[in-house]
Parts: structure tokens; C-alpha cells; sequence
């Protein structure tokens, strides 16, 4: 189900991040796919600061506000494994002094690596939920939040990926942010995950100027945008208006894909710019699919949204075996 917050309800948000992001030119990337040099730019919401940056920060905290003005002691919140949200925030929650509880689906590793690393660093409490996803992930999140409540805590719940009609008021801002930066922006291209970042930027850009690239994570990703850009807007955004590319999930969600490897190298080796295998990877890939059958052109200011997640690379065992095949091996010349 969506979060709908009416306006009058909406709580002030609490300082997270860093802003604004930068923005910056691509053009050796931009040329090897087909733009011109300075058509190609990319907003830099992997820089936001806290917790190892990356695009939830500016969800948290509007989300966060929300829980400190009802006097939280504990967020919970929901995600997959190596999920970004659940370690920002597991970030979040350090820096306001609210426990955190991560209600992952799986169960549990001896020695995963990238997020869920940095989820211990942090001190979040993890709950395996077993092998579930979607509304019975949810309900365990509801279990464990009642079960606190019952113990005299404060719960937040979280939504999952940030998502919310009041999560996806930072992206309106992000997006607001960027017509001030790139006033002549034609296109913004996004990862579309749990939909309040698409959902944000469209608020702010209106559906012609966004792009979204469906990663798997949501089974209606148009009708999730629809309905939390709808709840922002205060008026029907149709599913049928936005961009949305449903071309790169491949075999699922964080399963690695040839035109997603081969993003992940084209962007480091063009640009130094590291991405990660399921959100901006896939993102990437839609972009250069993109320009490849027409949709973005030449001449035009495309924005690529960096939204952070180089942890997750770290907790993706076929992503890193394909980038340490990489290496250059040999002699070097004196």
C-alpha cells in the first residue's frame, strides 16, 4: 500500500546530508556512447555524506522528522540483504540517537560483506525475515514494531526503500536543486527502485524531463511512481505518462546482466566513476539503451542521477569476480 501525508500533517524535515550535490560533466563517457561532450552530465547524490552516502539520505530526512516529532526511540525499517536504505538508515539512526532495527529478508551469513558490514558498523540490529519479499516482509516489519511497542519502545516504521509520499519531498527538492544547476535540462535518468525517487523528481521536472529505469525491486513500477508523484502532486500523474524503461532487469533483481557489466566498466574506464550492479548499473544501462534507440539525442542536457550504493558491490559476489577479471596482469616496461 502507498503512504499518502496530507500537507497540513507534513513534519519539517531534520538535517542529513550535504547539499547541494554536485553536478558534473561526463565527456568521455558521454562521446563513447554516441552524445555530444557536453551533453552528458551526472548529479552527484553518491557525495550526500552521511553513512557512505547515496539517495535515501534525502528521504530520511523527511522520514526522520516524521519520527522525532512523534518522539521515536527505534526505527524499523525492511530490505534485502545488501540493501542502501537499510544501511542509511542504520546511518540516520546513530546520528538522531534512535535504535535501529533492519527486518532483512534471507537469512542470516556468516560473512556477506558491503552493506550488511557496514549495517554491524553502525549498530542496527538485524531480523531475518527468511526467504520472503513484499507484503510478508512488511507484515514481519509490523510484528517486530508491535513487539517493541509492547516493550514500551517508540516505533517508527519505515517504508521500504524511503518510499513514501513524504520520502519522495526530498527528491522534489533534489529536483528543484537541479533546475537550478541545469536550467536547460532535457532529461534526468534514474534508477527506479521502490519508486519515491522517480516519484520526487517528477514533482519537480514534470514526467516529460524524467527517466526511469525499472531495477526489479517493485512488481508495478509505473504504478508505484504514479501514485506517490499523484500523493505529491495533490492531482493525477497516469502511469501512462512517465518514462519508464523496463528493459534491464534481466533475470530479476541483483542478478548481473551483460549491458549492466559492461556500464559498470565503460563509466569507471571512461570516468573514474564507480556504480553498483542493481541500482545505478542498471540505471546506466538504460541511459546508453537509450541513446542507442533514440530516446535521448544528441544536442540535448541529459542528467544521469548518481544515487549511491558502491557498498552493495562489495556484498555482490558475481560483480566482484567480474571486476577483479579486469585487472591488467603483466610486466610493465622500464
Amino acid at each position: 500500500m502507498v503512504s499518502m501525508t496530507s500537507a497540513r500533517d507534513v513534519p519539517q524535515p531534520v538535517p542529513l546530508g550535504t547539499w547541494p550535490t554536485p553536478l558534473e560533466p561526463l565527456p568521455r563517457l558521454a562521446r563513447a556512447i554516441g552524445l555530444g561532450p557536453d551533453d552528458l552530465w551526472i548529479k552527484r547524490d553518491d557525495l550526500t555524506g552521511l553513512g557512505g552516502g547515496g539517495n535515501k539520505i534525502r528521504k530520511l530526512e523527511w522520514l526522520c522528522g516524521q519520527a522525532v516529532a512523534a518522539g521515536a526511540t527505534h526505527l524499523v525499517t525492511t530490505g534485502a540483504p545488501q540493501s542502501n536504505h537499510a544501511r542509511l538508515t542504520a546511518a540516520a539512526g546513530a546520528r538522531l540517537g534512535l535504535e535501529v532495527v533492519l527486518v532483512l529478508a534471507g537469512t542470516r551469513q556468516a560473512s556477506a560483506g558491503g552493506n550488511l558490514a557496514l549495517d554491524g558498523l553502525l549498530g542496527a540490529t538485524v531480523v531475518w525475515a527468511g526467504d520472503v519479499g513484499g507484503d510478508a516482509l512488511a507484515a514481519t516489519a509490523r510484528e517486530v514494531t508491535e513487539r517493541l511497542r509492547a516493550d514500551g519502545a517508540v516505533p517508527e516504521l519505515v517504508p521500504f526503500g524511503g518510499s513514501s509520499v513524504l520520502g519522495a519531498r526530498g527528491y522534489a527538492v533534489c529536483g528543484r536543486e537541479l533546475l537550478a544547476q541545469a536550467p536547460d535540462l532535457t532529461t534526468a535518468v534514474v534508477a527506479l527502485g521502490s519508486g519515491g525517487t522517480m516519484a520526487g523528481l517528477v514533482d519537480a521536472l514534470g514526467p516529460d524531463r524524467v527517466l526511469g529505469v525499472h531495477c526489479g525491486a517493485v512488481p508495478d513500477p509505473s504504478g508505484t511512481v504514479s501514485a506517490f508523484a499523484s500523493g505529491l502532486a495533490g492531482d493525477d500523474v497516469p502511469a501512462e505518462a512517465l518514462r519508464v524503461r523496463l528493459d534491464q532487469v534481466g533475470a530479476g533483481y541483483g542478478a548481473l546482466t551483460d549491458p549492466v557489466l559492461a556500464a559498470l566498466k565503460l563509466t569507471a574506464r571512461t570516468e573514474g566513476i564507480v556504480l553498483d550492479p542493481v541500482y545505478t548499473g542498471r540505471a546506466m544501462a538504460g541511459l546508453i539503451a537509450a541513446v542507442q534507440d533514440g530516446d535521448i539525442t544528441p544536442g540535448d542536457r541529459t542528467v544521469f542521477l548518481h544515487t549511491g550504493g558502491l557498498p552493495g558491490l562489495f556484498g555482490h559476489p558475481a560483480a566482484l569476480a567480474a571486476a577483479e577479471a579486469g585487472l591488467a596482469v603483466g610486466a610493465v616496461a622500464r
